[in-house]
């Protein structure tokens, strides 16, 4: 009966241990996101490619938004979809600028000193928020769709 319990507490304590690596490896996967995002934006307004202006203050805007999913409501539903579609954003990007004429394929940006920094910035966006983007899908699939009754009632 002792092992049982023993075994039991060992299984619970690796689920726990299990959940928060994916829950750290999230959090990391989604701030490397934001500042890879905030790199590419740069080096869009550096190569002309996108306007220095105030429209991109909804960029930022965007960047808040998802930094407060992450950091503050991490490990709740709201977190989660919010770190899934930020990060969905992210990899529409390099998806852009693969098939964009001004793009990396067709545009002045093989003609720069910086494309190589700028071509690694794309590769790492594409890879962190496809990571972010498993990872909190997995972490949404994982929660409960409903609260039971008894939870509520109780409360």
């Amino acid at each position: 009966m002792i092992r049982h319990r023993a075994s039991v507490r060992v299984y619970e304590a690796q689920e726990g241990e299990s959940h928060m690596k994916q829950s750290a490896m999230l959090t990391i996967a989604s701030l490397l996101t934001i500042l890879f995002m905030t790199l590419h934006l740069t080096g869009d307004i550096l190569f002309q490619m996108a306007p220095a202006g105030l429209a991109n203050l909804f960029a930022v805007f965007v960047f808040v938004v998802q930094l407060y999913g992450t950091l503050v409501l991490g490990g709740r539903r709201a977190g989660y979809i919010i770190i899934f579609l930020g990060s969905v954003l992210g990899l529409i990007i390099p998806v852009v600028h693969m098939k964009g004429t001004r793009g990396v394929l067709g545009g002045d940006i093989g003609n720069s000193s910086q494309a190589f920094l700028f071509v690694w910035t794309i590769f790492a966006l594409g890879i962190t928020s496809t990571f972010s983007i498993i990872l909190s899908a997995s972490a949404l699939l994982r929660l409960p769709w409903r609260r039971s009754r008894r939870t509520s009632t109780a409360a």
